[in-house]
């Protein structure tokens, strides 16, 4: 039970929003399938027996079904855009310090950061106008304050460049997967004015960046809990904490130079264009009995980190990147296109989706609901 709110709570309360409650995660947010042994399983508003995904997929389910006009969450390896892309609604993973963080053990921890949730992209933005500014207690926090975002976002942005990637070299992707993408993505930014370039950026080098960093971070926040609980933590939770706990200084000096080269070049790249397209996640919602995706496409996952690499490999570039409803497979079932912006170049990746959305008609299907 929190002795205190969180900057965020603090926020949100101070622009006059009523804050109802937690809604479900994962244990200690750890994974991108909601179910816990406290709650159970929380199921998606679109088809109840599938996920809703995580670690905030009881924040998306709250935003489909309308018990919520907003939500936050946080976003590691996917945990604000995995869920939203799989329940219909807008995520957004934002700069680093954009939105501060604390309480926090590591203030100076990136790959993990707070966001807005939503049913529109004008909603998310005007949430994020309250979340966003600098503080200090967040030795990350950005000056200035989120006020820009409270701004209408109907610039004009046709002829934005997007790199068009339904399939990110290396990363296996369901069918059904790049079929939405490709009938209703592509639609939708081509509509919207939006000029297509084929291909995305050299990802090397982020998939061991974000395992290492993430594994280390792990050990540091809950190496107190795997030595005094390891019996009650869920065997995904003890993992991640083993594996931070194995490392050795060099190898996490390795991944702090592995990340920092790929910023490099995923900047050089996005200097070419105004915004990536890509998939949220590889999968469309499965099984909410399945703990996580064991195959994609025919390609054994090795780990349940695997699956959402899709997700994990942008959060290691430190890029904005934001879930929007794309459209739905013939069960069905939502799925979303990940709009990936430059550095700090949250508003002008707000604008864009905005403008898309515009152009979709998947944000406006609800579910049915017995």
């Amino acid at each position: 039970m929190p002795e205190r709110d969180s900057l965020l709570v603090e926020r949100v309360r101070a622009a006059g929003a009523v804050v109802i409650g937690k809604t479900n995660t994962p244990e200690f947010g750890t994974g991108s399938q909601t179910v816990n042994e406290v709650f159970g399983p929380t199921r998606n508003p679109y088809d109840p027996s599938r996920t809703a995904g995580g670690s905030s997929g009881g924040a998306a389910a709250a935003l489909a079904t309308r018990m919520v006009p907003l939500a936050d969450g946080t976003d590691m390896r996917g945990s604000l855009r995995n869920p939203a892309g799989f329940c219909n609604v807008v995520g957004l993973r934002p700069t680093a310090g954009l939105v501060p963080t604390w309480p926090a053990r590591d203030g100076w921890f990136t790959l993990a950061v707070d966001g807005p949730m939503a049913r529109t992209v004008a909603d998310l933005a005007l949430l994020l106008s309250v979340l966003a500014g600098y503080d200090p207690r967040s030795p990350v926090a950005w000056p200035g304050d989120g006020s820009r975002f409270a701004d209408p976002l109907d610039a004009d942005v046709r002829g934005a460049r997007v790199a068009w990637w339904p399939r990110p070299e290396g990363l296996p992707v369901d069918p059904t997967v790049v079929q939405v993408l490709e009938r209703d993505g592509r639609e939708a930014l081509l509509t919207a004015g939006l000029y297509l370039v084929e291909g995305g950026p050299d990802l090397s080098g982020a998939d061991d960046a974000f395992r290492v960093l993430r594994a280390w971070h792990y050990a540091a926040a809950f190496g107190p809990d795997y030595r005094e609980r390891r019996a009650q933590l869920a065997d995904s939770m003890a993992w991640n904490i083993e594996q931070g706990l194995h490392l050795r200084g060099q190898d996490v000096a390795h991944a702090f130079e592995l990340r920092t080269e790929l910023y490099l070049r995923v900047q050089a790249f996005m200097r070419s264009v105004d915004v990536l397209a890509m998939p949220v996640s590889q999968v469309p919602p499965f099984p909410v009995d399945q703990p996580w995706v064991t195959e994609i496409d025919g390609k054994p996952m090795g780990s349940y980190l695997d699956w959402m690499a899709s997700c994990y490999l942008i959060s290691a570039t430190g890029l904005p990147a934001l879930s929007l409803p794309c459209g739905y497979t013939h069960q069905g079932l939502p799925v979303g296109v990940q709009l990936v912006g430059r550095p700090g170049g949250d508003l002008e990746l707000l604008r864009i989706a905005g403008a898309v959305e515009a152009t979709a008609e998947a944000w406006r299907r609800e579910p049915v609901l017995c």
